[in-house]
């Protein structure tokens, strides 16, 4: 999950100069509801693994949770995480963004789904320095960028909040079902609402790379990052999952090593060995979960 959504961050950012960002993103999402209801469905025939499948059933209240996670966590999410992006840097986003373990922590104390000991905080900050050292002294707040910003900040919060949300979902449902019943109500909203910008689309103009470039981010950072996500927070839970995050920009930045040849110092080795020892305590550390979710 690490490794595809560290490399998500470039890849959707180039896809801009060819694609409106959110008619992109309405065809990726219409691209990964489809990946996800196909799957959902061979799942169902095939009760492979209760990753996959489980044989509960989805009830009325099922349904109106995962209607309001499909709006905040995929239609609200993504306008803000590819409206955001596309007005501010690369480097702007991983910090940005590098903040959702903190705020998760934070949404899973006060609600006492999750109480982390002192030493998951502890490893969180250390993980967040290391960020800061790898990516930092890229990012600026500007006049230009805060608007972007500012939208990123609350995707981090629209997907904290769609996290702690599948708590009750997880006990009795797949981390695919869960992903796949979400996505498409989250597409169905959001198609709609970039008609305009999917009409201004110069399709004959948009290059074969481009359209790679969308399917990956739609079947990998979508489809398969969704559910390993989904099936850490059911494992491990909300918390200790998004610490995983942190590792994004580490990914990045190993990236821009091997495709683009941009250097790494020594600073930027000692953020990264930050990043890993503050994920390593986070997850050493003591952490009691309860069963009451939010």
């Amino acid at each position: 999950m690490a490794v595809i959504w560290g490399t998500n961050y470039a890849i959707v950012k180039s896809a801009f100069r060819q694609l409106d960002p959110q008619a992109f993103n309405a065809l990726r999402m219409l691209l990964a509801s489809a990946v996800m209801a196909a799957a959902s469905a061979i799942a169902q025939r095939t009760r492979f693994h209760d990753i996959f499948h489980t044989p509960a059933r989805v009830t009325p209240a099922d349904w109106r949770r995962l209607a309001w996670m499909g709006l905040v966590g995929h239609c609200l999410y993504q306008y803000l995480f590819v409206g955001g992006l596309a007005q501010t840097s690369v480097a702007n986003g991983a910090l940005i963004i590098s903040s959702t373990p903190i705020v998760i922590t934070l949404l899973s104390s006060f609600s006492r789904h999750e109480r982390p000991g002192a030493l998951h905080w502890v490893g969180t900050l250390v993980s967040l320095l290391g960020i800061y050292v790898v990516v930092g002294r890229g990012a600026h707040v500007s006049v230009a960028s805060l608007h972007g910003d500012l939208m990123l900040m609350g995707a981090v919060l629209c997907w904290a909040v769609y996290t702690m949300g599948a708590s009750t979902l997880m006990e009795r449902h797949s981390p695919l079902g869960v992903t796949a019943l979400s996505m498409l109500i989250g597409t169905a909203v959001y198609a709609p609402l970039c008609a305009a910008a999917l009409a201004r689309v110069p399709w004959a103009a948009v290059g074969a790379i481009t359209w790679l470039k969308l399917v990956y981010s739609a079947v990998f950072a979508l489809c398969v990052s969704y559910t390993i996500w989904y099936a850490g927070v059911r494992a491990i839970g909300s918390a200790r999952t998004a610490v995983y995050s942190n590792l994004l920009p580490i990914v990045a930045m190993l990236t821009a090593f091997l495709w683009l040849r941009e250097p790494i110092g020594p600073v930027k080795l000692a953020g990264a060995a930050l990043v890993l020892a503050g994920v390593a305590v986070a997850r050493g550390g003591s952490f009691r979960r309860t069963m009451d979710g939010p």
